[in-house]
């Protein structure tokens, strides 16, 4: 009798472990990576070929068979199936969540019927090619027989008929034969062609950066870009791809953003052509699936690509990586908060790396303290790029003390006589404006006159925007109503609080009624096309004024932007997180730099009622590299992280008080699995349960414990010990779906 085989299978589930299945008898051969039909729990799921002829721990008897083996469909490749194992260890979930995130069930679907497409296509090619070679077959006996008509003709007006009708029957039998050389060898197929690059021309300063990275890069260590805006980071990202290209490696080039991908693949296309690929969530399932199959295909047919895309694309069938390009390292856009794997995309980035043992270039003007970190201790090597690729110098900088004007009679809604007074002057000297408001709507909030009630969503406890069109909505859980303008209460008038980037359009367009204005957001932006016309006509100088949330500090690069300005700075402060001025600091810097470029001087104006604030000073001063270390400081004497690992337990739960009790219970057992022998309250790595400045979303309560590891060898062993105290309280109080992890929160 034949002896039995058996598999390990991931599942696309959130599992423990990775459940056995037996091959049946008429599967002979099986390898790791490949995608097979199984049944869990009485449903079915393509699962990926882990571990073969493995001896199962659970009883035979119980272990069911595998039904299919999913032909056709691209096989795992084995960096793929480390990169999960890696992103599941330290972000703390199962590699079946990482598996779902990295092939959604969408695109499984997708590639199952593009499978069966493609057997159809073969059968409907072979039917073709059986029907030609029939067809030549009639053809041959056609020739044959003229030949020998030829050969009885004597006329001549016989023989010139019979030649003709020769010359016909052999035309006709090399159309046949071409057609069935065309479907047999695919002439459609693309075969790998040498491509001729333009060549990169680099400045004095610009190549000793690229010398500097390449000397990193020969040491093994992932290197740290850090050059101003404007100082030409991209040419050096674009030089060392094409020569990872030449040497027939692939390269990968992350940006945190769809709309900063869009500007920075025309440029990209222009150097590389049909090798640039992109991936990301703006385009159509299907173009994601192309290119999925492009790449995994390039290990075949050794066509090297470059791929620009956002943090999903670190997920790809990537082979022969030679360069990982991670521009702007910094932005919090790179975190994914839910759901699971809940991977930071720059950390997810340096996994991939030591997984394909190939170089790795972090890029920033604004550096996470995270980077400079790692460069300060030697785990990363700082190359620095501080002149600017035109050689224009760093924006004028003004504070404008709102609290001071309103005094003095100096606004005007939310503009200040001097920031109006600017803006005038630069659309004068035709130049361009970009407004940076950190809030979308018409106003951030809305408060009776007479209770003082602040109108609030009845699913979260988040306060209603009210958006143009008289509607009130909440940004959490997407509720809306209509606007009466009276308090739900005691029919109070609201008033309207916090202008928003519809308000400050408006204003703007009143202030600037010759100026062309457009507005950028979050909710223009769910229009793709809008989005990216809304760019491509702002580069093209048909927009003068453009107003907009955080997207408009990214990495554009626009010639006539003359003048930058942030009303309502302190909102970008106002916030409780330990990053806040981080935060503050990056996206300052990062709106400055997009002002001022090709040779001419811009202006960075920040109205603010603090203009004390150190934050402020110490951009106006040039001193953020002070401002850094003294951040540093900081967080080394109030143990935060780079000097620590947080990790944030979230407790979600329809009811208030069971989400207490759940929170409070999780707590205590913790305190007994983590805190170690001899610690006092003020050592406890463990602070909380708590309830966050959101603490209801969408009807589910919300609770936080949050876990302060150091960073030494026993890192590894109480994150192993925090999983399985989960797990356990999990199992033992019947809570499944109510916790969730987050390592490394934004």
């Amino acid at each position: 009798m034949k002896q039995k085989r058996y598999i390990s299978v991931i599942l696309p589930l959130r599992l423990e472990w990775e459940p056995s299945y037996s091959l049946p008898d008429n599967i002979e051969r099986i390898e790791v990576g490949e995608r097979v039909k199984v049944k869990f729990a009485n449903k079915e799921y393509t699962g990926v070929v882990s571990e073969v002829d493995i001896i199962p721990e659970t009883d035979p008897k119980k272990i069911k068979p595998v039904i299919s083996i999913e032909e056709g469909i691209g096989k795992i490749r084995s960096e793929e199936i480390d990169l999960w194992r890696a992103v599941a260890d330290y972000y703390l979930c199962s590699i079946g969540e990482v598996y779902k995130a990295a092939y959604p069930q969408m695109k499984v679907n997708m590639e199952e019927a593009r499978a069966s497409a493609r057997e159809k296509a073969a059968a409907r090619k072979e039917k073709l090619t059986e029907s030609i070679r029939q067809r030549i077959a009639k053809l041959e006996i056609r020739v044959e027989k003229r030949k020998e008509q030829l050969a009885k003709a004597k006329k001549e007006s016989t023989r010139e008929a019979a030649v003709k009708a020769l010359d016909e029957a052999v035309k006709d039998l090399e159309r046949a034969y071409e057609a069935l050389n065309n479907i047999t060898k695919g002439k459609d197929r693309i075969n790998a062609t040498e491509i001729i690059y333009k060549e990169i021309q680099l400045s004095p300063a610009q190549s000793k950066a690229y010398s500097d990275v390449k000397t990193g890069m020969a040491k093994g260590k992932p290197v740290m870009l850090n050059g101003v805006t404007g100082s030409g980071k991209t040419e050096i990202y674009m030089k060392l791809a094409q020569e990872c290209l030449k040497k027939g490696r692939n390269v990968l080039y992350l940006v945190p953003e769809i709309a900063l991908s869009r500007q920075l693949e025309d440029r990209l296309y222009e150097q590389f052509g049909d090798s640039l690929l992109t991936f990301h969530s703006g385009e159509t399932a299907a173009s994601r699936m192309n290119t999925t199959e492009s790449i995994r295909e390039s290990a075949v047919n050794k066509r090297n690509y470059i791929l620009l895309g956002t943090r999903s694309a670190l997920f790809l069938p990537h082979n022969h990586l030679g360069l990982v390009i991670v521009d702007e390292e910094h932005d919090n856009s790179y975190k994914q908060d839910s759901p699971a794997p809940r991977y930071n995309g720059r950390d997810t980035a340096l996994m991939l790396h030591r997984i394909h043992d190939c170089a790795i270039i972090l890029g920033s003007a604004t550096p996470s303290l995270e980077e400079i970190y790692n460069c300060r201790f030697g785990k990363h090597h700082l190359v620095e790029l501080k002149e600017r690729f035109h050689g224009s110098e760093d924006a004028d900088i003004e504070i404008i003390d709102t609290k001071a004007e309103r005094k003095k009679n100096g606004m005007r809604g939310n503009f200040s006589i001097k920031l109006i007074g600017r803006i005038q002057q630069t659309l004068d000297d035709r130049g361009q404006v970009v407004i940076l408001r950190s809030r979308r709507a018409w106003a951030s909030a809305m408060q009776c006159s007479m209770c003082g009630e602040i109108v609030k969503c009845p699913h979260c406890n988040v306060s209603l925007s009210l958006h143009r069109g008289g509607r009130m909505l909440c940004h959490y859980c997407g509720w809306s109503a209509p606007y009466s303008g009276k308090c739900g209460r005691c029919a109070g008038e609201l008033k309207n609080l916090g202008a928003g980037t519809q308000r400050i359009e408006e204003e703007a367009a009143a202030l600037f009624p010759k100026a062309r204005i457009a507005r950028l957001d979050s909710d223009t932006a769910q229009n793709k096309r809008f989005e990216a016309r809304t760019i491509r006509d702002f580069a093209k100088g048909e927009i003068d004024i453009l107003i907009g949330t955080q997207i408009v500090t990214k990495g554009f690069d626009f010639s006539r932007l003359r003048l930058v300005a942030v009303v309502a700075a302190d909102s970008l402060l106002g916030i409780q997180d330990f990053r806040a001025d981080e935060k503050a600091l990056h996206l300052l810097e990062q709106f400055r730099g997009r002002c001022g470029r090709r040779e001419e001087k811009g202006l960075f104006v920040i109205q603010t009622s603090q203009p004390q604030h150190p934050v402020y000073q110490r951009i106006a001063n040039n001193e953020t590299t002070a401002l850094n270390s003294s951040l540093l400081q900081e967080r080394k004497d109030f143990n935060f992280p780079p000097y620590t690992r947080i990790i944030e337990i979230n407790i979600k739960d329809n009811f208030e008080d069971r989400a207490e009790r759940m929170s409070e219970r999780l707590a205590a057992d913790l305190r007994k699995s983590i805190v170690r022998e001899g610690d006092t309250i003020l050592d406890s790595p463990i602070t909380g349960p708590y309830s966050p400045v959101v603490d209801k979303v969408a009807d589910q309560h919300i609770r936080t414990i949050r876990l302060s590891l150091k960073k030494d060898r026993t890192l590894t062993s109480e994150k192993e010990k925090l999983r399985k105290a989960v797990n356990v309280f999990e199992k033992e109080n019947r809570y499944d779906g109510h916790i969730t992890i987050n390592v490394d929160p934004s």
